[in-house]
Protein backbone atom coordinates (compact mmCIF):
# COMPACT_ATOMS: atom_id res chain seq x y z
CA UNK A 1 0.00 0.00 0.00
CA UNK A 2 3.35 2.65 1.19
CA UNK A 3 4.61 1.52 -2.12
CA UNK A 4 1.60 2.59 -4.16
CA UNK A 5 0.83 5.45 -2.39
CA UNK A 6 4.81 6.42 -3.38
CA UNK A 7 4.33 5.34 -7.08
CA UNK A 8 1.35 7.63 -7.10
CA UNK A 9 3.11 10.62 -4.74
CA UNK A 10 6.66 10.38 -7.05
CA UNK A 11 4.97 12.00 -10.79
CA UNK A 12 3.07 14.73 -8.92
CA UNK A 13 6.74 15.08 -6.76
CA UNK A 14 8.27 15.33 -9.66
CA UNK A 15 6.30 17.35 -11.91
CA UNK A 16 6.33 20.11 -8.60
CA UNK A 17 10.09 19.95 -8.72
CA UNK A 18 10.58 20.12 -12.75
CA UNK A 19 8.14 23.45 -12.68
CA UNK A 20 10.11 24.85 -9.37
CA UNK A 21 13.25 24.58 -11.76
CA UNK A 22 11.76 25.73 -14.40
CA UNK A 23 10.63 29.02 -12.57
CA UNK A 24 13.96 29.31 -10.19
CA UNK A 25 15.49 29.28 -14.08
CA UNK A 26 13.42 31.74 -15.89
CA UNK A 27 13.71 34.67 -12.54
CA UNK A 28 17.63 35.43 -13.52
CA UNK A 29 16.85 35.24 -17.27
CA UNK A 30 14.80 38.69 -17.12
CA UNK A 31 16.69 41.77 -18.79
CA UNK A 32 16.66 45.10 -17.40
CA UNK A 33 17.84 48.57 -18.51
CA UNK A 34 19.02 50.05 -15.69
CA UNK A 35 20.50 53.40 -16.94
CA UNK A 36 21.60 54.39 -20.18
CA UNK A 37 23.69 57.43 -21.84
CA UNK A 38 23.22 59.41 -24.76
CA UNK A 39 26.57 60.97 -26.09
CA UNK A 40 26.06 65.16 -26.65
CA UNK A 41 28.95 66.44 -28.85
CA UNK A 42 30.17 69.84 -28.32
CA UNK A 43 29.33 72.94 -29.85
CA UNK A 44 32.14 73.54 -31.62
CA UNK A 45 31.27 70.25 -33.56
CA UNK A 46 27.29 71.67 -34.22
CA UNK A 47 27.00 71.38 -38.39
CA UNK A 48 25.28 74.49 -39.08
CA UNK A 49 23.99 75.72 -43.06
CA UNK A 50 27.37 77.99 -43.79
CA UNK A 51 29.54 75.13 -42.67
CA UNK A 52 27.89 72.33 -44.41
CA UNK A 53 28.00 75.06 -47.47
CA UNK A 54 32.13 74.79 -47.02
CA UNK A 55 32.22 71.30 -46.95
CA UNK A 56 30.30 70.49 -50.01
CA UNK A 57 32.33 73.42 -51.70
CA UNK A 58 35.94 72.00 -50.69
CA UNK A 59 34.83 68.82 -52.81
CA UNK A 60 36.07 69.47 -56.07
CA UNK A 61 34.70 66.02 -57.57
CA UNK A 62 30.71 67.60 -57.43
CA UNK A 63 29.19 69.61 -60.27
CA UNK A 64 26.19 71.91 -60.70
CA UNK A 65 23.71 68.59 -61.03
CA UNK A 66 25.02 66.84 -58.18
CA UNK A 67 25.21 70.55 -55.97
CA UNK A 68 21.44 70.44 -56.83
CA UNK A 69 20.89 67.07 -56.25
CA UNK A 70 22.24 67.25 -52.30
CA UNK A 71 20.15 70.91 -51.90
CA UNK A 72 17.09 68.76 -52.79
CA UNK A 73 18.47 65.61 -50.47
CA UNK A 74 19.20 67.73 -47.88
CA UNK A 75 15.75 70.09 -47.38
CA UNK A 76 14.53 67.12 -47.50
CA UNK A 77 15.89 65.12 -45.24
CA UNK A 78 14.16 66.57 -42.04
CA UNK A 79 17.44 67.56 -40.37
CA UNK A 80 18.10 70.63 -38.65
CA UNK A 81 21.03 72.52 -37.97
CA UNK A 82 22.06 71.37 -34.74
CA UNK A 83 23.47 68.09 -35.71
CA UNK A 84 27.41 67.51 -35.02
CA UNK A 85 29.96 66.16 -37.33
CA UNK A 86 33.62 64.26 -36.67
CA UNK A 87 36.71 66.83 -35.65
CA UNK A 88 38.25 66.08 -38.59
CA UNK A 89 35.79 67.84 -41.04
CA UNK A 90 36.78 71.11 -39.14
CA UNK A 91 40.18 70.48 -39.69
CA UNK A 92 39.46 70.12 -43.70
CA UNK A 93 40.68 66.85 -43.62
CA UNK A 94 37.71 64.63 -44.25
CA UNK A 95 39.23 63.42 -47.99
CA UNK A 96 42.56 61.98 -46.32
CA UNK A 97 41.36 60.54 -42.72
CA UNK A 98 43.62 58.64 -40.70
CA UNK A 99 43.19 55.61 -38.33
CA UNK A 100 44.07 58.08 -34.94
CA UNK A 101 40.85 59.78 -36.30
CA UNK A 102 38.41 57.41 -36.13
CA UNK A 103 39.98 56.35 -32.66
CA UNK A 104 39.82 59.68 -31.18
CA UNK A 105 36.12 60.11 -32.32
CA UNK A 106 35.22 57.06 -30.69
CA UNK A 107 37.55 57.70 -27.34
CA UNK A 108 35.61 61.15 -27.33
CA UNK A 109 32.45 59.15 -26.99
CA UNK A 110 33.39 56.25 -25.00
CA UNK A 111 34.76 58.50 -21.71
CA UNK A 112 32.12 60.75 -21.80
CA UNK A 113 29.22 58.42 -21.86
CA UNK A 114 30.17 55.57 -20.09
CA UNK A 115 31.89 57.51 -17.27
CA UNK A 116 28.55 59.36 -16.54
CA UNK A 117 26.54 56.49 -17.26
CA UNK A 118 28.50 54.42 -13.86
CA UNK A 119 29.23 57.60 -12.00
CA UNK A 120 25.15 57.93 -12.28
CA UNK A 121 24.63 54.09 -11.25
CA UNK A 122 27.19 53.98 -8.93
CA UNK A 123 28.68 51.25 -10.70
CA UNK A 124 32.68 50.77 -10.75
CA UNK A 125 33.96 49.24 -13.97
CA UNK A 126 34.57 46.85 -12.44
CA UNK A 127 31.49 44.98 -11.66
CA UNK A 128 30.59 44.60 -15.01
CA UNK A 129 30.26 41.27 -16.23
CA UNK A 130 29.86 41.75 -19.78
CA UNK A 131 30.89 44.79 -22.18
CA UNK A 132 29.37 44.51 -26.11
CA UNK A 133 30.37 47.15 -28.12
CA UNK A 134 28.78 47.71 -31.58
CA UNK A 135 30.53 50.54 -34.22
CA UNK A 136 29.84 49.51 -38.17
CA UNK A 137 32.56 50.85 -40.10
CA UNK A 138 35.90 51.38 -37.75
CA UNK A 139 37.85 48.10 -37.23
CA UNK A 140 40.99 48.46 -34.70
CA UNK A 141 43.57 46.41 -33.46
CA UNK A 142 43.55 45.65 -30.23
CA UNK A 143 39.09 46.07 -30.43
CA UNK A 144 37.60 49.06 -29.52
CA UNK A 145 36.11 47.00 -26.44
CA UNK A 146 39.63 46.67 -25.67
CA UNK A 147 40.39 49.97 -25.73
CA UNK A 148 37.44 50.33 -22.86
CA UNK A 149 38.39 47.13 -21.19
CA UNK A 150 42.20 49.37 -20.69
CA UNK A 151 41.06 52.47 -20.09
CA UNK A 152 38.45 51.77 -17.46
CA UNK A 153 40.96 48.90 -15.90
CA UNK A 154 37.89 46.22 -16.26
CA UNK A 155 38.51 42.68 -14.44
CA UNK A 156 40.36 39.94 -16.57
CA UNK A 157 37.11 37.69 -16.58
CA UNK A 158 34.76 39.75 -18.56
CA UNK A 159 33.62 38.73 -21.27
CA UNK A 160 33.68 41.28 -24.28
CA UNK A 161 32.04 41.24 -27.59
CA UNK A 162 32.82 43.68 -30.41
CA UNK A 163 30.46 44.19 -33.33
CA UNK A 164 31.29 45.50 -36.78
CA UNK A 165 29.68 45.73 -40.07
CA UNK A 166 26.33 45.06 -38.71
CA UNK A 167 24.54 48.70 -39.49
CA UNK A 168 21.88 50.70 -37.68
CA UNK A 169 20.10 47.83 -36.17
CA UNK A 170 23.35 46.68 -34.42
CA UNK A 171 22.47 47.90 -31.24
CA UNK A 172 19.52 45.37 -30.95
CA UNK A 173 21.38 43.06 -32.23
CA UNK A 174 24.16 43.58 -29.11
CA UNK A 175 20.87 43.31 -27.03
CA UNK A 176 20.35 39.75 -28.15
CA UNK A 177 23.53 38.95 -27.60
CA UNK A 178 23.19 40.37 -23.77
CA UNK A 179 19.49 38.51 -23.37
CA UNK A 180 21.35 35.35 -24.52
CA UNK A 181 24.34 35.57 -22.07
CA UNK A 182 22.28 36.32 -19.38
CA UNK A 183 20.63 32.98 -19.58
CA UNK A 184 22.99 30.81 -18.81
CA UNK A 185 24.37 33.21 -16.03
CA UNK A 186 22.87 34.50 -12.82
CA UNK A 187 22.85 38.21 -11.24
CA UNK A 188 25.39 40.09 -13.62
CA UNK A 189 25.76 43.57 -15.11
CA UNK A 190 26.69 43.95 -18.72
CA UNK A 191 27.69 47.45 -20.45
CA UNK A 192 26.40 47.54 -24.21
CA UNK A 193 27.72 50.67 -26.42
CA UNK A 194 26.41 51.71 -30.12
CA UNK A 195 28.29 54.09 -31.99
CA UNK A 196 29.10 54.51 -35.42
CA UNK A 197 32.85 56.67 -36.71
CA UNK A 198 31.86 58.92 -39.00
CA UNK A 199 35.88 60.07 -39.74
CA UNK A 200 37.26 57.49 -42.06
CA UNK A 201 33.46 56.87 -44.12
CA UNK A 202 33.57 60.24 -45.78
CA UNK A 203 32.69 60.30 -49.45
CA UNK A 204 34.96 62.87 -51.69
CA UNK A 205 33.50 61.47 -54.88
CA UNK A 206 29.87 61.84 -57.14
CA UNK A 207 28.11 58.92 -57.00
CA UNK A 208 24.99 60.14 -56.01
CA UNK A 209 23.99 57.18 -54.50
CA UNK A 210 26.94 57.38 -51.98
CA UNK A 211 27.09 61.24 -51.62
CA UNK A 212 23.36 60.68 -50.14
CA UNK A 213 24.95 59.17 -46.80
CA UNK A 214 26.98 62.64 -46.18
CA UNK A 215 23.99 63.99 -45.91
CA UNK A 216 22.14 62.11 -43.09
CA UNK A 217 24.87 60.45 -41.03
CA UNK A 218 26.07 62.42 -38.23
CA UNK A 219 28.47 61.73 -34.89
CA UNK A 220 26.02 60.26 -32.02
CA UNK A 221 26.32 57.59 -29.79
CA UNK A 222 24.33 55.35 -26.17
CA UNK A 223 25.73 53.58 -23.70
CA UNK A 224 23.74 51.17 -21.79
CA UNK A 225 23.59 49.39 -18.46
CA UNK A 226 21.68 45.83 -18.16
CA UNK A 227 21.02 43.37 -15.97
CA UNK A 228 19.13 40.03 -15.20
CA UNK A 229 19.59 40.49 -11.38
CA UNK A 230 15.94 40.96 -10.37
CA UNK A 231 16.57 42.64 -6.63
CA UNK A 232 17.34 45.24 -9.05
CA UNK A 233 14.12 45.50 -10.44
CA UNK A 234 13.17 48.70 -8.27
CA UNK A 235 16.18 50.48 -9.63
CA UNK A 236 15.65 49.34 -13.58
CA UNK A 237 14.28 51.74 -15.99
CA UNK A 238 13.01 49.10 -18.62
CA UNK A 239 12.34 45.68 -19.00
CA UNK A 240 12.71 43.47 -22.42
CA UNK A 241 9.46 41.40 -23.11
CA UNK A 242 11.03 40.08 -26.78
CA UNK A 243 13.22 40.49 -29.64
CA UNK A 244 12.67 39.59 -33.23
CA UNK A 245 15.46 39.49 -35.86
CA UNK A 246 14.83 39.62 -39.59
CA UNK A 247 17.86 38.92 -41.59
CA UNK A 248 17.39 39.06 -45.81
CA UNK A 249 20.80 38.45 -46.71
CA UNK A 250 20.12 35.50 -48.88
CA UNK A 251 18.19 37.90 -50.87
CA UNK A 252 20.69 39.43 -53.77
CA UNK A 253 18.28 42.39 -53.82
CA UNK A 254 18.30 43.03 -50.73
CA UNK A 255 21.93 42.57 -49.91
CA UNK A 256 23.21 44.59 -52.22
CA UNK A 257 20.66 47.95 -51.59
CA UNK A 258 23.14 48.72 -48.78
CA UNK A 259 26.92 48.17 -49.13
CA UNK A 260 30.39 50.04 -48.88
CA UNK A 261 32.07 49.79 -51.85
CA UNK A 262 34.17 51.92 -54.37
CA UNK A 263 32.87 53.84 -57.16
CA UNK A 264 34.29 54.22 -60.33
CA UNK A 265 37.41 56.07 -59.53
CA UNK A 266 38.28 53.54 -56.55
CA UNK A 267 36.73 56.45 -53.69
CA UNK A 268 35.06 54.05 -50.88
CA UNK A 269 31.53 54.96 -49.98
CA UNK A 270 28.30 53.71 -48.77
CA UNK A 271 26.22 52.92 -51.55
CA UNK A 272 22.14 53.45 -51.21
CA UNK A 273 20.28 51.97 -54.04
CA UNK A 274 17.28 52.69 -55.84
CA UNK A 275 15.68 49.38 -54.05
CA UNK A 276 16.74 50.18 -50.28
CA UNK A 277 12.56 51.05 -49.72
CA UNK A 278 11.57 47.95 -51.65
CA UNK A 279 14.06 45.63 -49.14
CA UNK A 280 13.26 47.72 -46.04
CA UNK A 281 9.37 47.08 -46.81
CA UNK A 282 9.67 43.17 -47.31
CA UNK A 283 11.71 42.63 -44.24
CA UNK A 284 9.46 45.11 -41.64
CA UNK A 285 6.79 43.19 -43.08
CA UNK A 286 8.12 39.99 -42.24
CA UNK A 287 9.52 40.85 -38.88
CA UNK A 288 5.97 42.01 -37.60
CA UNK A 289 4.59 38.72 -38.87
CA UNK A 290 7.14 37.28 -36.22
CA UNK A 291 6.71 39.58 -33.40
CA UNK A 292 3.40 40.52 -33.77
CA UNK A 293 1.33 37.25 -32.29
CA UNK A 294 4.35 38.02 -29.18
CA UNK A 295 3.49 41.84 -28.62
CA UNK A 296 -0.84 41.72 -29.18
CA UNK A 297 -3.73 40.64 -27.02
CA UNK A 298 -5.67 37.61 -28.28
CA UNK A 299 -8.47 39.71 -29.03
CA UNK A 300 -6.80 42.00 -31.88
CA UNK A 301 -4.96 38.60 -33.29
CA UNK A 302 -8.69 37.49 -33.30
CA UNK A 303 -10.35 40.59 -34.45
CA UNK A 304 -7.63 40.36 -37.40
CA UNK A 305 -8.17 36.74 -38.38
CA UNK A 306 -12.22 36.91 -38.77
CA UNK A 307 -11.55 40.23 -40.70
CA UNK A 308 -8.63 38.52 -42.98
CA UNK A 309 -11.43 35.49 -43.51
CA UNK A 310 -14.40 37.64 -43.97
CA UNK A 311 -12.46 39.71 -46.78
CA UNK A 312 -11.03 36.63 -48.45
CA UNK A 313 -14.75 34.94 -48.22
CA UNK A 314 -16.25 38.39 -50.23
CA UNK A 315 -13.30 37.57 -52.79
CA UNK A 316 -14.27 34.47 -53.75
CA UNK A 317 -17.87 35.13 -53.67
CA UNK A 318 -17.76 38.03 -55.83
CA UNK A 319 -18.78 37.51 -59.38
CA UNK A 320 -15.79 38.41 -61.94
CA UNK A 321 -15.36 42.13 -62.91
CA UNK A 322 -16.93 43.66 -59.88
CA UNK A 323 -15.27 45.03 -56.81
CA UNK A 324 -16.17 44.94 -53.46
CA UNK A 325 -15.69 47.54 -50.65
CA UNK A 326 -12.77 48.35 -49.00
CA UNK A 327 -12.62 45.96 -45.79
CA UNK A 328 -9.33 46.82 -44.35
CA UNK A 329 -7.46 43.75 -42.71
CA UNK A 330 -4.86 45.39 -40.76
CA UNK A 331 -3.70 45.11 -37.48
CA UNK A 332 -4.31 47.62 -34.53
CA UNK A 333 -0.74 47.75 -32.65
CA UNK A 334 -1.82 50.59 -30.53
CA UNK A 335 -3.80 47.77 -28.95
CA UNK A 336 -0.68 46.09 -27.49
CA UNK A 337 1.96 49.21 -27.70
CA UNK A 338 1.99 52.34 -26.37
CA UNK A 339 4.57 54.27 -27.98
CA UNK A 340 6.57 53.70 -30.89
CA UNK A 341 11.18 54.17 -31.09
CA UNK A 342 11.27 54.12 -34.60
CA UNK A 343 14.92 54.32 -36.07
CA UNK A 344 15.93 57.73 -37.65
CA UNK A 345 16.85 56.59 -40.91
CA UNK A 346 15.02 59.43 -43.00
CA UNK A 347 11.86 61.27 -42.88
CA UNK A 348 10.85 58.75 -45.66
CA UNK A 349 11.45 55.98 -43.39
CA UNK A 350 9.81 57.43 -40.23
CA UNK A 351 6.80 57.95 -42.80
CA UNK A 352 6.68 54.78 -44.08
CA UNK A 353 6.32 53.39 -40.83
CA UNK A 354 4.15 55.72 -39.74
CA UNK A 355 1.51 54.78 -42.87
CA UNK A 356 2.39 51.00 -42.16
CA UNK A 357 1.22 50.78 -39.04
CA UNK A 358 -1.46 53.80 -39.05
CA UNK A 359 0.50 55.85 -36.14
CA UNK A 360 -0.44 59.80 -35.56
CA UNK A 361 1.53 62.58 -35.40
CA UNK A 362 1.88 62.19 -32.09
CA UNK A 363 3.50 59.01 -32.05
CA UNK A 364 6.20 59.52 -35.08
CA UNK A 365 7.33 62.44 -33.03
CA UNK A 366 9.93 61.50 -31.30
CA UNK A 367 11.54 60.07 -34.09
CA UNK A 368 11.30 62.95 -36.24
CA UNK A 369 12.55 65.31 -33.49
CA UNK A 370 15.54 63.16 -33.18
CA UNK A 371 16.19 63.01 -37.05
CA UNK A 372 16.20 66.74 -36.91
CA UNK A 373 18.58 67.91 -33.78
CA UNK A 374 20.81 64.78 -33.67
CA UNK A 375 20.49 63.25 -37.73
CA UNK A 376 20.76 59.53 -38.19
CA UNK A 377 23.42 58.28 -35.75
CA UNK A 378 23.42 54.85 -36.74
CA UNK A 379 22.74 52.16 -34.58
CA UNK A 380 22.68 54.48 -31.30
CA UNK A 381 19.47 56.58 -32.99
CA UNK A 382 16.79 54.18 -31.17
CA UNK A 383 18.30 55.49 -27.65
CA UNK A 384 18.24 59.39 -28.59
CA UNK A 385 14.74 58.32 -30.02
CA UNK A 386 13.48 56.67 -26.13
CA UNK A 387 14.95 59.80 -24.22
CA UNK A 388 13.20 61.98 -25.88
CA UNK A 389 10.05 60.32 -24.75
CA UNK A 390 11.18 60.15 -21.53
CA UNK A 391 11.96 63.86 -21.76
CA UNK A 392 8.62 64.68 -22.86
CA UNK A 393 7.39 62.51 -19.39
CA UNK A 394 5.62 59.98 -22.05
CA UNK A 395 7.40 57.24 -20.16
CA UNK A 396 4.53 55.70 -17.54
CA UNK A 397 4.78 52.55 -15.32
CA UNK A 398 3.19 49.69 -17.28
CA UNK A 399 3.88 51.19 -20.61
CA UNK A 400 4.89 49.29 -23.55
CA UNK A 401 7.67 50.38 -26.17
CA UNK A 402 8.19 49.08 -29.23
CA UNK A 403 11.32 49.54 -30.79
CA UNK A 404 11.72 49.35 -34.84
CA UNK A 405 15.54 49.46 -36.24
CA UNK A 406 16.80 48.87 -40.04
CA UNK A 407 19.93 47.83 -41.01
CA UNK A 408 22.39 46.45 -43.97
CA UNK A 409 22.43 43.09 -45.24
CA UNK A 410 19.42 43.41 -45.37
CA UNK A 411 18.24 43.51 -41.87
CA UNK A 412 14.82 44.54 -39.60
CA UNK A 413 15.26 43.81 -35.56
CA UNK A 414 12.55 44.77 -33.37
CA UNK A 415 11.95 44.62 -29.53
CA UNK A 416 10.03 45.78 -27.12
CA UNK A 417 9.65 46.81 -23.65
CA UNK A 418 7.74 47.73 -21.12
CA UNK A 419 8.28 50.51 -18.43
CA UNK A 420 8.94 49.33 -14.94
CA UNK A 421 8.32 52.73 -13.09
CA UNK A 422 7.36 56.17 -14.14
CA UNK A 423 10.43 58.13 -16.29
CA UNK A 424 10.90 61.99 -16.73
CA UNK A 425 14.67 62.71 -16.71
CA UNK A 426 15.20 63.33 -20.48
CA UNK A 427 18.79 62.02 -20.70
CA UNK A 428 19.99 63.95 -23.49
CA UNK A 429 17.09 66.15 -24.20
CA UNK A 430 17.43 67.41 -20.77
CA UNK A 431 17.85 70.82 -21.70
CA UNK A 432 16.40 71.78 -24.78
CA UNK A 433 13.07 69.75 -24.33
CA UNK A 434 10.72 72.65 -24.03
CA UNK A 435 12.05 74.32 -27.15
CA UNK A 436 10.96 70.75 -29.11
CA UNK A 437 8.42 70.35 -31.38
CA UNK A 438 9.95 74.02 -32.87
CA UNK A 439 7.49 75.74 -34.76
CA UNK A 440 8.27 74.28 -38.02
CA UNK A 441 10.98 71.65 -39.15
CA UNK A 442 11.71 73.49 -43.10
CA UNK A 443 15.80 74.06 -42.25
CA UNK A 444 17.13 77.17 -44.23
CA UNK A 445 19.16 75.21 -46.93
CA UNK A 446 17.01 76.33 -49.36
CA UNK A 447 16.86 79.65 -48.11
CA UNK A 448 20.46 80.16 -48.42
CA UNK A 449 21.51 77.91 -51.36
CA UNK A 450 18.05 78.33 -53.48
CA UNK A 451 19.85 80.55 -55.97
CA UNK A 452 21.59 77.10 -57.39
CA UNK A 453 18.05 75.79 -59.22
CA UNK A 454 18.20 79.00 -61.68
CA UNK A 455 21.85 78.77 -62.10
CA UNK A 456 22.75 76.94 -66.03
CA UNK A 457 25.46 74.49 -66.48
CA UNK A 458 27.43 76.09 -69.20
CA UNK A 459 28.33 79.70 -66.93
CA UNK A 460 28.13 78.09 -63.30
CA UNK A 461 31.22 78.95 -61.07
CA UNK A 462 31.45 78.22 -57.47
CA UNK A 463 31.39 81.20 -55.47
CA UNK A 464 34.12 82.25 -53.82
CA UNK A 465 32.34 83.83 -50.71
Amino acid sequence: MELLSFLLFFPILLLFFTIWKWVNEKRDQECYILDYQCYKPTDDRMVGTEFCGEVIKRNKNLGLNEYKFLLKAIVSSGIGEQTYAPRIMYSGREESPTLADGILEMEEFFYDSIGKLLSRASISPQEIDLLVVNVSMLSTLPSLSSRIINHYKMRQDIKSFNLTGMGCSASLISLDIVRNVFKSYKNKYALLVASESLSPNWYSGNDRSMILSNCLFRSGGCAILLTNNKSLKHRAMFKLKCLERTHHGARDESYGCCIQREDEKGRMGFHLGKNLPKAATRSFVDNLRVISPKILPVRELLRFILMSLVKKWNRRGSPKGTTQGPIKATVNFKSGVDHFCIHTGGKAVIDGIGISLDLTEYDLEPARMTLHRFGNTSASSLWYVLAYMEAKKRLKKGNRVLMISFGAGFKCNSCLWEVVRDLEDGNVWKDEIDRHPPKTLVNPYMEKYGWIQDEDPSTFKIPED
